[in-house]
């Protein structure tokens, strides 16, 4: 009797559109190789149409992902099972195949968390802007709230924004804003995708930001933002969205595995580019 014949790799894949520019494939791949689990990870570019059909077939065959932009709200749809973090934020950024089907997790909301702690930013109870409202800035607002911020959101449309807060039933705990009030704030988050192309605008005017706040962006780009960059030529701390990007990819390695991620071999994955 001839021996079976080893077993494929498992498949993981990043969705979204724009997807070129992600670091996650290096991240998850250098992962894998560490941890000696036996996948790949790579990007798909999908269409709005195409994506539950290929996020599920992903997950059915043993694999798994991610979500990113404009995507993260419209992939619940495609889950069977969805972890807490999906409910509340109605948005999911991790899935793969479970016990229950396909399931999904938000790690944004962890990611953003931990990155907090990393760059030793403390927003309890302090008062903070926050730039958007897809599904990144709904993660980022889910900590936000559990740390017990003071949130003004601001964002083009504010039906959406209206949306998100209905979401997260914090219609009552978040101000909304059709522009950056002239008053200080402890942190201001972009947590739309301004800065991802080089002849995008900044996601707020330099002198527009608050003095000695804290500048977040979710973007991250080789080099840092061009936000990032000029918030610090302006005297501000401040960072790209690498940290936040390595703490939610942890977690989603240890969702798919059930190991611990090798975070410090991920964190050289990043440095490395």
């Amino acid at each position: 009797m001839s021996p079976d014949p080893p077993a494929a790799p498992r498949v993981f894949a990043l969705l979204g559109d724009p997807v070129a520019h992600s670091l996650s494939p290096r991240l998850q791949n250098a992962a894998f190789a560490a941890a000696g689990v036996d996948a790949t990870y790579r990007t798909i570019r999908v269409a709005p149409g195409e994506l539950v059909r290929q996020l599920r077939a992903l997950a059915e065959a043993g694999g798994g992902g991610n979500i990113t932009a404009p995507y993260k709200q419209l992939a619940v749809q495609a889950l069977d099972t969805a972890a807490e973090a999906v409910s509340r934020t109605g948005a999911v950024n991790t899935f793969w195949r479970g016990p229950g089907g396909v399931q999904g997790d938000n790690t944004d909301v962890a990611g953003f968390r931990d990155a907090l702690v990393h760059h030793a930013i403390d927003l309890a109870g302090r008062p903070v802007l926050l730039l958007g409202a897809g599904g990144a800035a709904a993660a980022v607002l889910a900590a936000l709230l559990e740390a017990g911020s003071e949130v003004t959101i601001v964002n083009r449309s504010p039906e959406r924004s209206q949306r998100l807060l209905a979401q997260l039933a914090a219609a009552n705990r978040v101000r909304q804003a059709a522009s950056p009030p002239a008053e200080p704030f402890s942190a201001v988050i972009n947590a739309t995708s301004l800065g991802m192309q080089l002849a995008d605008p900044l996601p707020l005017a330099i002198g527009r930001l608050p003095e000695r706040a804290v500048v977040l962006d979710l973007v991250y780009t080789p080099g840092t933002t061009a936000w990032v960059r000029a918030a610090r030529a302006a005297g501000h701390a401040a960072f790209d969205g690498t940290e936040m990007l390595l703490h939610q990819a942890a977690a989603a390695f240890s969702l798919w595995t059930g190991r611990p991620a090798p975070l410090e071999v991920m964190r050289a994955a990043l440095a490395d580019r």
